[in-house]
């Protein structure tokens, strides 16, 4: 099946709603759907420099995923021992040397419909949910989450205890982005569609939403989302949690403050070099 005739069929099976459901062609549909998203020959949103954020979100791909929800059905599923009860549209993916994926025992799994790439290191525990795609040479360190649906580049390092959100629904919506080269920092929080731009780095702490501003000391301007717009974190830049003022009212009186996200540099040689460990860990 072409990648062309998969969307028809996935578009149409899940326009028949409930009707779906038991239908031998649909099931094969998204098993088709499925097997592509693990073999990373389609995804939930895909680089495209015509876009105004860089990114094209694949609806279809995203209704496919949500057809697999709704035709699963609750199983018993296989797991070495443990109990497990899941739709059986989405089992746990089994890793084979061959793949060439560092999967550390200790809790971790890679849910069905997710691609994960050559060369990744997954440290327990983690999690990437369905959809989502993990480029070479990542590390997903240990109590991260990769949330459905989030794009994540190469050579990133999600460290301990980040969590990248997932953006499954509404399916016209932009997943979370992580671009190549970028370090996040552990107990960083990105969520909500936000794109983060190749080599940046986020101090552990961040936390990036679509109504988080993000204060740009180098430019003098403060970066937000808009109607249209995710928050787009510019490349190479370096941004820490920080906080600001409150300015009025009982915050004034009080001495409050509120956390802010600072852009305080971009990114260097000598950044880079404090990286330069990761290395050392794939």
């Amino acid at each position: 099946m072409s990648i062309t005739e998969l969307q028809n069929a996935i578009e149409t099976h899940f326009a028949a709603g409930p009707a779906a459901v038991g239908d031998p062609a649909a099931i094969s549909a998204f098993i088709a759907l499925r097997s592509a998203l693990e073999n990373g020959e389609i995804r939930s949103a895909s680089p495209d420099p015509a876009s105004p954020t860089g990114w094209r979100v694949n609806a279809w791909v995203k209704q496919g995923i949500l057809l697999g929800f709704r035709l699963g059905v609750l199983e018993a599923l296989p797991s070495g021992g443990l109990s497990f009860v899941d739709k059986h549209t989405y089992p746990v993916q089994q890793f084979e040397p061959a793949r060439g994926i560092r999967v550390v025992p200790g809790g971790s799994s890679v849910r069905a419909g997710a691609y994960v790439a050559k060369g990744v290191v997954c440290m327990p525990p983690m999690y990437i949910n369905t959809g989502a795609y993990v480029d070479e040479g990542t590390m997903v360190d240990s109590h991260a989450l990769v949330g459905s649906c989030a794009q994540i580049g190469k050579r990133v390092h999600l460290s301990a205890a980040a969590q990248i959100g997932g953006v499954l629904e509404p399916v016209n919506a932009g997943p979370v982005v992580i671009e190549d080269d970028v370090l996040v920092g552990g107990n960083c929080g990105v969520y909500e569609g936000t794109i983060v731009r190749k080599g940046a780095v986020l101090a552990a702490g961040t936390i990036l939403t679509r109504g988080t501003p993000v204060f740009n000391l180098v430019s003098g301007e403060v970066l937000r989302a808009t109607e249209e717009m995710p928050l787009i974190v510019p490349e190479n830049a370096v941004v820490v949690p920080g906080s600001r003022a409150v300015t009025k009212g009982n915050g004034q009186e009080w001495g409050l403050s509120l956390y802010a996200a600072v852009i305080v540099k971009y990114r260097d040689d000598k950044t880079s070099l404090s990286t330069t460990l990761e290395d050392l860990l794939r």
